[in-house]
């Protein structure tokens, strides 16, 4: 049951409505589309720029093939504290190599604190960009 204060969502918001949630290393989901049309949701860390997710992933796991494959993808990341603040984002996936040393170090600093460690070679990036819905159970 959600309580009194939280009972009123408000959607349509722009990032900007967000404020930091973005900027928070919070763990989003990745949704990917299995050869059967099944969805796997992966949980994953992401970088949010220029209106869209940079992700990295291995360069042969599951996502990978999944986006290879079909390159649809979704993203959700949300906060679970008040005012529970989130993000949907559905759209299309590009796979890059360019730049993936300097967003590894950017994302391993985000989440970790510390410099990536291990080759970048076992792994590539993933670039999420399409349209998306925001929210709050802010006090409208």
């Amino acid at each position: 049951m959600l309580c009194h204060a939280c009972s009123q969502v408000r959607s349509n918001l722009t990032i900007k409505d967000l404020g930091d949630l973005l900027d928070q290393p919070l763990v989003a989901t990745l949704a990917t589309y299995r050869s059967n049309g099944d969805v796997l949701l992966s949980p994953i860390w992401f970088e949010w720029q220029d209106g869209g997710f940079n992700l990295i992933v291995g360069r042969n796991d599951y996502k990978t093939q999944h986006l290879r494959r079909d390159p649809r993808a979704s993203l959700a990341v949300y906060e679970n504290a008040l005012p529970l603040r989130g993000l949907e984002l559905r759209g299309t996936a590009r796979l890059f190599t360019d730049g993936l040393h300097d967003l590894r170090k950017r994302i391993w600093q985000r989440y970790l604190g510390t410099d990536a460690e291990g080759p970048d070679e076992a792994e590539i990036g993933v670039r999420v960009e399409g349209t998306f819905r925001a929210w709050d159970f802010a006090d409208g």
